[in-house]
C-alpha cells in the first residue's frame, strides 16, 4: 500500500506493507516515544457529524471491530484510531495519550476496556483513562500487530518479533515453533505475527508471516505450511466459519522478489475442515492474489477481501463479487487494498481499504468520509 500519501498501485496492501518487506519494517519505526503510564483523556478531538467535510477517516482503515455498547472502531494508520457512537465521531490520538497514531489491531475485555495495538506499544482505554504499555512494563516488541482476548481473559499480543501473554499484572512471552521450511533469501519478515485467534474449540491459532500457521491445543503445537494445502507460507487472516472450518487468508510470498518479473505465485484462501484444505482456483482472485481480510457474518456467510478486484461473498454454495464503487478514484489509486471486514450488529459490512472507509450499500461499496453517509 501506499503511505505517507505515497500511492502505490498493484503493490502489496497490507497495512505496513509496501514492494519489500524492509521497507516496509523501517517505515513503522516512526513516532514512537508516547508514555508509558496511565493518562487520564483530556483532548479527544471530538467532531459533531454536521461540521464534517468529505476528508477521509483515514488514508489506510486496517481494523474494525464493534464493541459491546455498538460503538464502531476504526484504526488507521497515521490518524489514530476514530469512535463512531451512531452521532459523534471521535478520535484517541497521540494528542489524547496513545503511544502513537497507527492503531492496527482492537480487542474488547470483559469489563469493557478496549484495548489497541499500536505501532509502538499496547494501549488499554477504559473510557476515560488510557493505559499504555511498552517495551518497559514488559511487553515483549513495542510494534504490535495482533491483539486476542481470549475465554479466560488472557492478552495475547502478538508483535514483530514474538507473542506474550499478559494477566492484567505481568507479560509473559509464548514462544513459538519454528517450522521446517525452505525459506528464500529475500524473505525477511518471517517473525511478524500476523494473526491470533480462537477456534470454537479453544485451540489457540497463529499465522506468520513466512512461516504457515499453526495450533496450540493447551498442550501441543501443530504446524501448517505449504505441503499440508496452504496456497503459501505466508498467512495474514485465519477465521472460523459455522461449521467448524478454518479459513486462512495469505499473501504472494514472491512479492518481496526484488526481481519484479519474478513476483509470482500462489496467494489468497484456503479452507481446512480439519483433515483436508481446499482451495478455489477456478475463482478469480482467490488462487494467485493476495487476501488479507476475511469475516464470517452471523448468517454464516464467509466475506473475503481480495487486492485489486474487491469483495467476495461466499453463501456456503458459490462466491458473489462486490466490486462497483462510488469512489473509483480512491479504488483505482489503492489498487482495491481490503484491510478489514466487519458486519455489524445493524447487518452493515463495514470495509477498511487502502484509501479509506467504506460500506456495502446493496451491490455498490460505498465510501463513507468523516461527515458519511453513516446511514
Amino acid at each position: 500500500m501506499g503511505w505517507l500519501g505515497i500511492p502505490l498501485p498493484q503493490k502489496r496492501m497490507k497495512l505496513y506493507i509496501f514492494s519489500s518487506a524492509m521497507v516496509c519494517l523501517q517505515l513503522l519505526l516512526f513516532a514512537c516515544n508516547g508514555p508509558s503510564n496511565s493518562k487520564v483523556l483530556q483532548n479527544s478531538n471530538s467532531i459533531e457529524i454536521a461540521e464534517q467535510n468529505n476528508l477521509q477517516i483515514g488514508d489506510y482503515v486496517v481494523e474494525i471491530h464493534e464493541d459491546k455498547k455498538g460503538n464502531l472502531w476504526f484504526g488507521t494508520v497515521g490518524e489514530g484510531v476514530a469512535r463512531f457512537d451512531g452521532k459523534t465521531l471521535t478520535y484517541l490520538n497521540v494528542d489524547s495519550g496513545l503511544v502513537d497514531n497507527s492503531v492496527v489491531a482492537i480487542a474488547e475485555d470483559r469489563l469493557g476496556n478496549i484495548w489497541f495495538g499500536i505501532q509502538g506499544g499496547l494501549s488499554k482505554y477504559d473510557g476515560k483513562t488510557i493505559t499504555n504499555y511498552t517495551t518497559k512494563d514488559g511487553l515483549c516488541n513495542d510494534r504490535v500487530s495482533q491483539l486476542l482476548i481470549d475465554k479466560s481473559g488472557i492478552v495475547w499480543v502478538g508483535t514483530w518479533g514474538k507473542v506474550c501473554r499478559f494477566d492484567g499484572v505481568l507479560f509473559t512471552e509464548f514462544e513459538l515453533p519454528t517450522p521446517d521450511i525452505e525459506l528464500q533469501p529475500y524473505q525477511s519478515t518471517m517473525n511478524w505475527v500476523t494473526e491470533i485467534m480462537e477456534d470454537s474449540k479453544g485451540n489457540i491459532w497463529f499465522g506468520r508471516d513466512g512461516y504457515g500457521a499453526c495450533k496450540w491445543d493447551g498442550k501441543r503445537f501443530t504446524n501448517y505450511t505449504k505441503k499440508d494445502g496452504l496456497l503459501s507460507n505466508s498467512v495474514q487472516v485465519i477465521r472460523e466459519d459455522k461449521k467448524g472450518n478454518l479459513w486462512f487468508g495469505c499473501r504472494v510470498t514472491e512479492n518481496d522478489h526484488p526481481d519484479p518479473d519474478k513476483r509470482k505465485g500462489a496467494g489468497g484462501i484456503s479452507r481446512f475442515d480439519g483433515k483436508t484444505f481446499t482451495q478455489f482456483p477456478e475463482i478469480e482472485g482467490l488462487s494467485t492474489n493476495e487476501t488479507y481480510a476475511i469475516h464470517v457474518d452471523e448468517s454464516g456467510n464467509v466475506w473475503v477481501g481480495t487486492n485489486k478486484l474487491g469483495v467476495y461473498k461466499y453463501d456456503g454454495k458459490g462466491f458473489i463479487l462486490y466490486q462497483e464503487t462510488d469512489r473509483k478514484d480512491l479504488v483505482s489509486t489503492f489498487g482495491y487494498g481490503v484491510q478489514h471486514l466487519l458486519k455489524d450488529s445493524k447487518g452493515r459490512l463495514w470495509i477498511g481499504l487502502s484509501g479509506g472507509l467504506f460500506w456495502l450499500d446493496g451491490e455498490v461499496i460505498r465510501n463513507v468520509a468523516r461527515g458519511g453517509p453513516w446511514e
